[in-house]
């Protein structure tokens, strides 16, 4: 799971300065990621091509390996995720991301709040969007 986040943020966010190193980004999933949170993975030929991560109300992760994008993975796991989470969503997109952006309007989340940066670790402006049913 943590090498495609990693793969596919360094493809999505190329501007975005990470505030952790690859060997964190694999500890933080492998010890607080995986253990605590609810986990979905996509497996194609033996390898993760994609996952979510469900925290409470929030849809904490949705990354795709590069490979993948715009072949519907992505779709079905927003709508798993709202099968999930049947009374509604929130998430965090930076405000660099047009794509992501782009992809859950496409699926009903409607942007609630924009900040400078400064609730996230990489100091990157961002949006969070909500979807209720």
């Amino acid at each position: 799971m943590a090498n495609v986040w990693l793969r596919s943020f360094a493809t999505a966010l190329p501007t975005v300065h990470r505030a952790h190193g690859d060997d964190e980004v694999r500890s933080w999933f492998s010890h607080v990621v995986v253990p605590q949170h609810e986990c979905w993975v996509a497996v194609a030929a033996g390898s993760v091509v994609g996952l979510l991560v469900l925290d409470g109300a929030e849809l904490d992760q949705l990354y795709l390996e590069p490979s993948w994008r715009g072949r519907g993975l992505g779709d079905r796991f927003a709508d798993l995720a709202k099968r999930r989470r049947p009374g509604g969503l929130d998430l965090w997109t930076f405000q660099v991301n047009a794509p992501a952006q782009r992809f859950y309007e496409r699926h009903g989340f409607v942007e609630v709040e924009r900040t400078d940066g400064r609730r996230n670790e990489e100091r990157e402006p961002d949006i969070r969007y909500a979807w209720r049913p």
